[in-house]
């Protein structure tokens, strides 16, 4: 069968992009993104704040210098890009997408799917109340700030307390937005050290922690916000004309999981190996689907590392059916990644995530028949950010027969 091109990259975001572009410098004839924007670059387009590329680029620049660099790197390098095109369907051969010009199949060697991840809206938190306008997640509040150059409101409650919350308390002072309060059901902040702080001195916003939002009222635009103390039980009103849902992450993973990827129930994203393989041999995933959310040079650096795993595997792909263990996680773990293992393989790195704070606790290896087989102390951890697993964790992995991974 001829192929339109060698390797089909879905997202044009910075790991698509950065996967493109190892690939050809890895010598892979014809690579072609497919981004259904109307430009490439992905969510760092919107973000005029300093800091990407710090990992990858090994310098700071706004979201827009740096989503700029990363396409002129693309281009520069021979990479294919159709901007607002939108993918349908993907399989073992090839991806069919929709566009201005019509529908159309790229028949491809292999795939590398880079849809990136979504923050949960409102409805997905089952807030009650009524249903009036002036309630956005970040990544609208960014478009509507910096791309549509509209009105946002006056007064806003921030709902989450990650790393991207204070991007969005940032995004709201470029705004003329006064944040009255920022609002987290958990114990603490979850972004760096101090962020509770910068919160109270950049926007004079104070952080109420184990605190949810228990409803919305207004009729046309957004006029108050109820909350509660989870503990206490005690509610008070906040008035406010906007709200921004933040962070709580889910991988974009409709299109990978119409095409049969087997999917990890902790990630939610599919299942896959560090190098992004999954379980159809020619479908790789790689940035932000494979484990919400890293920052965006993060999810570059190990795209790169994907498409050093697709490159070599055009000119050798193994033969036969390759035996493969896959990993589940118990306790306090929320996910671990990678959750897909070549039977006998030690994996690169071990990364979990837990659903709450932790002190430091003992990580077990646990065999098919129950067994410990090894177990390491894992400091105590934060949720939302993941961290790598001691050495004796993952060396564990390699020697084969290890199904489970906890925390106790």
């Amino acid at each position: 069968m001829s192929h339109e091109v060698d390797v089909v990259v879905v997202g044009g975001g910075p790991a698509g992009l950065a996967a493109a572009t190892r690939l050809r410098e890895r010598g892979v004839a014809r690579v072609l993104v497919i981004e259904r924007e109307a430009q490439a670059g992905g969510v760092p387009r919107h973000c005029v704040h300093p800091g990407f590329g710090l990992r990858d680029l090994h310098r700071s620049l706004s979201g827009p210098r740096y989503a700029g660099e990363l396409v002129r790197r693309a281009l520069v390098h021979g990479v294919e890009i159709l901007t607002s095109a939108t993918v349908t369907d993907v399989d073992a051969a090839g991806v069919s997408l929709t566009s201005m010009s019509g529908t159309r199949r790229i028949d491809a060697r292999a795939i590398v799917v880079a849809t990136g991840a979504r923050e949960r809206p409102r409805a997905a938190r089952h807030v009650a109340g009524d249903r009036p306008a002036g309630i956005f997640t970040t990544g609208q509040l960014q478009q509507w700030t910096y791309v549509e150059k509209l009105p946002v409101g006056r007064r806003a409650l921030v709902v989450g307390a990650e790393h991207v919350s204070f991007s969005a308390l940032m995004t709201l002072r470029h705004a003329g937005v006064a944040t009255v309060a920022m609002a987290t059901e958990l114990a603490h902040h979850q972004s760096v050290g101090g962020a509770g702080l910068f919160a109270r001195a950049y926007a004079r916003a104070p952080l109420h922690t184990s605190t949810r939002v228990l409803e919305i009222r207004g009729r046309r635009r957004v006029e108050s916000v109820v909350l509660e103390h989870v503990h206490s039980g005690r509610t008070w009103v906040e008035t406010v004309d906007t709200v921004v849902f933040t962070g709580d992450w889910i991988p974009d993973h409709e299109l990978v999981r119409r095409g049969g990827v087997v999917m990890d129930p902790g990630t939610l994203g599919p299942s896959s190996d560090a190098a992004g393989r999954t379980s159809i041999e020619t479908l790789y995933a790689a940035g932000n689907l494979m484990h919400p959310v890293e920052s965006a040079d993060v999810a570059a650096r190990g795209a790169r590392e994907v498409a050093d795993a697709v490159a070599a595997e055009l000119v050798h792909r193994p033969g036969g059916t390759q035996p493969w263990v896959t990993l589940r996680c118990e306790g306090p773990l929320q996910w671990i990644w990678p959750n897909r293992i070549m039977e006998g393989h030690t994996p690169p790195l071990l990364r979990v995530r837990t659903k709450d704070f932790t002190a430091a606790r003992t990580l077990e290896a646990v065999s098919v028949e129950g067994r410990v087989a090894v177990s390491d102390t894992l400091r105590r951890t934060t949720p939302h950010r993941s961290l790598r697993a001691p050495h004796g964790i993952v060396t564990a992995l390699g020697h084969g027969g290890i199904e489970i991974v906890r925390l106790v």
